[in-house]
């Protein structure tokens, strides 16, 4: 599974911005954030859909975000392990 292209993330750009808006979270490159020093939240396109890598602890947890479910549940597990 590849690390998500342009045109992907700009399918994404509502639920980026949405993550851009959470506190403790730094945008290294378009759609990888990083909480401290450590990578917490990547993207990735497969022929399944579109997919979100969380770290939850010491894992990371796979949410697919191709439909609007998937997304809204990972802003909320991303707010969960923010501690928000």
């Amino acid at each position: 599974m590849k690390h998500a292209g342009a045109a992907t993330l700009d399918q994404l750009e509502p639920l980026i911005a949405a993550l851009r808006a959470l506190p403790g979270l730094i945008e290294k490159s378009r759609g990888v954030f990083y909480r401290k020093s450590k990578a917490f939240l990547h993207f990735h396109e497969d022929p399944k859909g579109l997919f979100a890598d969380l770290r939850t602890g010491d894992d990371f947890e796979r949410f697919d975000v191709t439909e609007e479910a998937g997304r809204q549940a990972l802003i909320a597990a991303t707010r969960a392990v923010l501690g928000g």
